[in-house]
């Protein structure tokens, strides 16, 4: 095994290089967009403990609201003891720079590892007009970035940001609800010597059991997963898996092929991207919610505040924006008609 150059001294048995960057870390990896919903002391408490266990790459971005600050305040004068990546949702040069500077601020750092594009509608590229990736090549001949990435929930995006040649990482969604078309685009990653960092690992908590999650991500060795973190149980959960990480056995493999027959097809994976509503429907939450209350049950999921949030459908206008806007091509009305129903039922009856 080659020798993690970051990070302490606790033993790694499983590592990924993402592609030609060199970046070499452990296989779990943290994804610090659940940390803007704790306070900064849990946030900063849960990060370093997640450091001192092996864990040296975390992935945030600018819209993340205080994540980034949460980070920067974690790894305040240790920077080089870690990897971050953030993120830009910027569609113009000016607001590029603006979101390097803060982020850059945030983080407490005058250099981010990988800057990604925020899931882009388009791939940026050279003389496109926008001016976003020359700014990014001036960021890195400024040491202000050290490599260049992107992250999408588009098939056809992430082709061509990989076909381009330009990216040097791709972040997408990647678990073992995966499709043949999903496995192709890891495969096309490899070839192209570019690194695949895979979020949703765990379809937005529709996957409920992380080692079989972990063993499937284990098969494709350029395939880093980012472990979205909030709590210090499923932190210690996924850092478990440093020194006895899950191997994909008969066991596991059951696991999966029930959670497949249940799950592909039309879900809602939870990114977000359709929103706003008009009428403030939490889209996000609401087209999954049958979904996750019979996998995930929670008593969250039946109080006052949520049923009235599930209300909010019966003001659906049917005007269309989520159904355009969905990266997933679902019939975003149709899926929230369906999960009201659900709901209702099961509220009726309070079994779930």
């Amino acid at each position: 095994m080659e020798k993690v150059t970051k990070g302490n001294s606790v033993t790694r048995r499983n590592f990924v290089t993402l592609g030609k960057t060199g970046i070499t870390v452990e296989k779990n990896s943290f994804g610090a967009l659940p940390i803007q919903r704790i306070s900064k002391e849990a946030a900063v408490k849960l990060l370093l403990k997640a450091y001192e266990h092996g864990i040296t790459f975390y992935d945030t971005a600018r819209y993340y609201t205080d994540s980034e600050e949460k980070v920067g305040a974690a790894f305040a004068g240790m920077r080089d003891k870690v990897y971050i990546a953030t993120k830009t949702g910027a569609s113009t040069a000016e607001d590029f720079w603006k979101d390097l500077h803060t982020s850059l601020e945030k983080l407490q750092t005058d250099y981010i590892d990988i800057y990604q594009f925020h899931n882009p509608a388009f791939c940026p590229k050279p003389g496109d007009g926008s001016g976003l990736y020359e700014a990014m090549l001036e960021a890195k001949e400024k040491g202000m970035i050290r490599h260049i990435g992107i992250t999408n929930h588009r098939l056809a995006v992430a082709h061509e940001a990989v076909e381009s040649g330009l990216y040097e990482t791709l972040q997408f969604p990647f678990c073992y609800l995966a499709t043949e078309k999903d496995i192709e685009l890891v495969e096309k990653c490899t070839a192209a010597g570019m690194g695949f960092i895979a979020m949703k690992a765990l379809s937005g908590g529709l996957i409920t059991n992380s080692a079989a999650a972990y063993a499937f991500l284990a098969q494709y060795d350029n395939v880093l997963p980012i472990w979205g973190v909030q709590r210090e149980r499923e932190l210690d959960e996924f850092l478990s898996y440093i020194d006895h990480p899950p191997v994909m056995n008969g066991e596991l493999k059951k696991v999966i092929e029930k959670d497949r027959a249940e799950l592909l097809g039309d879900f809602c994976r939870g990114c977000g991207y359709c929103m706003p509503c008009p009428v403030g429907i939490e889209i996000n939450n609401c087209a999954r919610m049958s979904l996750m209350i019979r996998r995930a049950p929670s008593e969250a999921q039946l109080t006052p505040e949520m049923q009235a949030k599930m209300k909010l459908i019966e003001k659906c206008l049917h005007c269309g924006r989520c159904k355009s806007k969905c990266p997933y091509g679902l019939d975003t009305p149709a899926l929230l008609e369906k999960n009201y129903k659900d709901y209702c039922e099961i509220l009726a009856g309070k079994e779930y």
